[in-house]
């Protein structure tokens, strides 16, 4: 290990203990795999094609001023600090170790809520359309969706070794899915003719911006997801950046491709939010494969389910991760920072976020009429959008880090130097305050700019009864992470030193730690 101080940081000898039980066995083609079955969900392209030829533009938009700069920032930091846990380790080094466990529970406890949320519920409503029909409370429709949840959680349990492949084989099947889709897309409108749309069609407006940045940002992230396990990447310095940019540039042709198919195969009013993508699969393999269509609609949805059950799986994996990380490095209850030493996996974690996932689904199920009830809508809405505010810390940790870490070698610098790593910042941080803003407090900025909205109509509750869920809930989760750092104290006092770049731990005498 490094004897120069300034490329040590401080951790804990919990950490030491768990750090030995990581197996290095990512490597570059798997990392870019990994990002993107991150990066693509196929769950949202209905939604942002139901807002129609301005939901496109606004998805090219982001892609340009917000995706390219936060793949610059997260090739810098990424492939320069690559302790495991990634994203919390930045936020420590650069605002400390508090400030890391919140954003740490905010990042993670977005990933339960949503696979046992949207995720299963919408793998459920694809099943129940096209393959054979599940009664909403039934007991096939519990036993569907807690299959959806476990499945997940067993994919982040197996050893990475294996369970990589898992989702390595979700990115392919979403380039298979959405490839054949668009070809299927072209097949019909050299048969039937498409929809279109004119070009001022794409004109923005206020409102569909205000309505649509929160999921197009919650679409556009995941880059850092694959340093929750840097210490189990064989080369991270040397893969990360490359790995960044060519998921990058894989993702972004996954959404614009299949969103500019579906809203020229089918008007905006014909594009449902849950069942946008498997409504113009239906339409264009009936117009196309006529007795086939069927056949090939089952195989179609089947894949569709497997894309959303690695999507929740991927997620689990990283984030899972850096909840126990933080965990063993004593920012949260030290009973989740046990890396199993067979699997060399956090299974306490990734057992909480089954469970945690389960009781969500059958709350919603059992309590809020299968999930439909508008409070119900709210919460998710709102657990879901934790992950935005997170980057509030996250992004800013690059910039930082840069001042207060800059000895520390970064095989990968921004192109554009100390000015293009502020641009870069200012630019993506400015989009996650703007989302976040928007996603906890609707209509504010909409009335500030004159944008009629209708808060009852939209959310089908009152803007207290809103507010209330949503200030609540983030409330709940504050206060979580308040408590597991305040449980972690005796842990912190047992400090240790760990390379920066990942390395070897190493014990100090025992002594008051932050």
């Amino acid at each position: 290990m490094s004897t120069d101080p300034q490329l040590v940081e401080e951790t804990t000898t919990l950490a030491l203990k768990e750090k030995g039980k990581l197996i290095k066995s990512l490597r570059r083609f798997d990392m870019i795999f990994f990002t993107v079955c991150a990066f693509v969900g196929l769950d949202t392209l209905g939604t942002v094609a139901n807002k129609g030829p301005q939901g496109f533009f606004w998805l090219v938009l982001l892609a340009i001023l917000f995706v390219v700069p936060y793949m610059l920032l997260m090739s810098e930091v990424g492939s320069a600090f690559t302790q495991e846990g990634g994203p919390y380790e930045w936020v420590k080094l650069a605002f400390g170790r508090f400030h890391g466990g919140m954003a740490a529970i905010l990042y993670w406890v977005t990933n339960p809520l949503w696979v046992g949320g949207s995720l299963a519920f919408i793998a459920t409503s694809a099943w129940a359309d096209n393959v054979s029909p599940i009664g909403s409370g039934t007991a096939g429709d519990y036993v569907f969706k807690l299959g959806f949840i476990w499945i997940s959680i067993g994919v982040a349990i197996i050893s990475l070794r294996y369970g990589k492949w898992i989702p390595n084989a979700g990115a392919v099947m979403r380039a298979i899915v959405l490839g054949f889709f668009s070809l299927t897309v072209i097949a019909y409108g050299v048969k039937h003719g498409v929809a279109g749309f004119a070009a001022g069609d794409l004109s923005p407006t206020r409102a569909i911006f205000f309505g649509l940045v929160p999921l197009l940002l919650f679409n556009y992230v995941g880059f850092e997801l694959q340093n929750g396990a840097a210490e189990e990447m064989e080369n991270p310095q040397r893969d990360v950046p490359l790995s960044v940019l060519r998921s990058g540039i894989i993702g972004i042709t996954m959404y614009v491709v299949p969103v500019l198919c579906i809203i020229l195969v089918l008007p905006a009013k014909a594009v449902t939010g849950i069942g946008g993508f498997v409504d113009a699969v239906t339409l264009v393999f009936h117009g196309v494969y006529g007795g086939a269509a069927h056949a090939l609609l089952i195989v179609m949805t089947l894949c569709f389910i497997g894309a959303l059950i690695t999507s929740g799986a991927v997620w689990m994996i990283g984030s899972d991760r850096i909840q126990a990380v933080a965990a063993y490095d004593g920012a949260f209850f030290p009973f989740f920072g046990i890396f199993n030493r067979r699997l060399g996996t956090p299974v306490r974690v990734n057992v909480m976020s089954g469970i945690v996932g389960s009781i969500f689904m059958v709350v919603a199920v059992a309590a809020f009429n299968g999930g439909d009830n508008a409070k119900f809508v709210v919460v998710l809405d709102i657990a879901i959008s934790t992950t935005l505010l997170s980057y509030l810390w996250i992004f800013p940790a690059v910039l930082k880090l840069r001042y207060s870490h800059g000895h520390v070698h970064r095989p990968y610098v921004h192109p554009f130097g100390r000015a293009g790593l502020w641009v870069s910042t200012v630019l993506v941080t400015s989009w996650i305050a703007l989302g976040s803003w928007v996603a906890v407090f609707p209509d504010s900025l909409e009335k500030l700019f004159g944008v009629g909205y209708g808060f009852t109509g939209t959310w089908s509750v009152s803007r207290l009864t809103f507010e209330y869920l949503t200030l609540g809930t983030l409330l709940v989760i504050v206060a979580v992470g308040a408590i597991g750092y305040a449980a972690g104290a005796r842990v912190r006092n047992q400090t240790a030193t760990a390379e920066i770049g990942g390395g070897v731990a190493e014990p100090l005498a025992t002594q008051a730690a932050g």
